[in-house]
């Protein structure tokens, strides 16, 4: 294996996800990834931006975020004023790729900016500065958010959404996240594989008990725990059970389900 091989992050495909985001690169098409959270979609742009050998740019939007944190604002520094390239310029100037995670968490107002680089046009106008940025090729937009989190007023807006060609992530199938928790730990199939059917059951109590699934990051913390020696369900409480809920009584269920489940071991 090569040193660019080593510096690309494991993930393990699920379906064609790595190719349509190959040719949405080669066609200079933006990306929109739905899917819920912990389940690979941050992993996921990492391998991808490795693989294709580009800069990866990363913004975690919140409702604080404005369009000068992702395009840039004027700074005074030594007596002078300087203008400072935000994450999005950045990545169109330097042909990176960059990824907004959970973008319905920004403000309407600021995703507007987004427009004119996800169309034909490729464009991005910095109006402090009267620039008019166009995306060289290598340049990639790429947009995620959790459509189960989504509300009248934290939805993606249709006139945005349509931009972008999209594809949907879910929790991987048992074989697959198996392999995933085994890559990512070392931790032997036996233990792997209870650790899958503990997720699959607490995954049932979606939308009944938990606002949501256990997912597979959650996963890999229990495995890692357990990896380095603490017990199991000692583990699966604190990687699992109580990131998931903060009610005692939904605890002392979900624990039940922990030690049927991973009892035996």
């Amino acid at each position: 294996m090569n040193e660019e091989q080593q510096s690309v992050p494991f993930y393990q495909p699920q379906n064609n996800e790595v190719v349509l985001f190959e040719e949405a690169y080669k066609n200079q098409l933006p990306l929109l990834i739905k899917g819920p959270t912990g389940c690979g979609k941050t992993r996921f742009i990492e391998h991808m931006a490795a693989k294709l050998g580009r800069p990866l740019y990363t913004v975690s939007c919140h409702d604080d975020l404005t369009a000068a944190d992702l395009v840039g604002r004027h700074l005074i520094g030594d007596g002078e004023t300087y203008w400072h390239d935000g994450p999005l310029t950045k990545a169109v100037r330097e042909g990176a790729i960059c990824y907004l995670d959970e973008v319905v968490e920004a403000r309407k107002e600021t995703t507007v900016v987004l427009h004119p680089l996800s169309d034909d046009r490729r464009i991005l106008p910095i109006e402090r500065t009267g620039e008019l940025l166009k995306a060289p090729p290598e340049f990639m937009l790429v947009v995620s958010y959790n459509p189960g989190y989504q509300n009248l007023l934290k939805g993606m807006k249709p006139s945005t959404r349509q931009r972008f060609i999209s594809m949907r992530f879910n929790y991987p199938d048992i074989e697959t996240e198996t392999r995933i928790i085994q890559k990512e730990t070392d931790l032997d199939q036996a233990t792997a594989s209870q650790l899958i059917e503990l997720a699959h059951a607490l995954r049932v109590l979606k939308d009944h008990d938990l606002e949501e699934s256990a997912s597979t990051r959650l996963l890999v913390y229990a495995a890692t725990l357990i990896k380095s020696g603490l017990d199991p369900i000692e583990a699966c409480e604190a990687a699992i059970v109580e990131p998931l809920t903060d009610d005692e009584e939904t605890v002392a269920a979900l624990m039940e389900v922990v030690k049927a489940k991973m009892g035996g071991i």
